[in-house]
């Protein structure tokens, strides 16, 4: 199993998502959290999943320099593309309502790029999937952000809470890559990855 596969590696994970966080031990990897910061911008000629894999690099480069040979540095980024823009995280909860409203009734697309970087290789993934809303109701799209305040979310929401529940009508693709994750990917490349490095 990858486990067993990633014995001899070191996986350094670079992000504070706990749902990411999670899904690696899920996977059963033991994996070292390593923050840095990055100023999350991107050229505004890149659309759709170009924009994700250019900030998942992005988030990359500030620990090059100290990687080792046996380690495997992950990062990610995840963006909702609806409307031919990309809908990032709300600042405050009226942003937060005007996102959602947006996606109220309509199909978007959640795309989430994986870039794994050793000291030989770089590898970017990415994954789409289709999520279609019913109409939501302004009470029902204030009582949401009341109550989970999700500012740390792109798009404005999480399909694992409340507002999944009750609104989501149709998913086209891997659920846990809306949760942040396209786990299937990670744990393709991850196999893909150590026959390279």
């Amino acid at each position: 199993m990858l486990k067993d596969t990633l014995k001899d590696y070191h996986i350094i994970l670079a992000s504070k998502s706990p749902r990411r966080q999670q899904f690696f031990k899920d996977l059963g990897l033991d994996v070292e959290i390593r923050l840095k910061p990055v100023i999350e911008e991107y050229p505004q000629r890149l659309n759709h999943f170009e924009i994700s894999d250019y900030l998942a690099q992005l988030k990359a480069l500030p620990y090059k320099k100290e990687l080792n040979p046996q380690d495997i540095l992950i990062t990610s980024d995840t963006i909702v593309w609806h409307h031919k823009k990309a809908l990032g995280k709300p600042k405050d909860a009226a942003e937060a309502f005007e996102i959602i409203k947006s996606l109220s009734n309509t199909t978007h697309d959640v795309i989430t790029s994986v870039c794994f970087t050793s000291t030989t290789t770089e590898m970017t993934v990415n994954s789409v999937t289709k999520v279609t809303f019913k109409h939501l109701t302004d009470e029902e799209i204030m009582y949401y952000i009341n109550t989970y305040k999700p500012f740390d979310k792109a798009g404005a929401y999480g399909i694992q809470e409340w507002i999944g529940q009750i609104g989501v009508t149709k998913i086209e693709g891997s659920y846990f890559n809306v949760m942040g994750l396209p786990t299937h990917l990670v744990y393709q490349t991850l196999n893909d990855m150590v026959n390279t490095i």
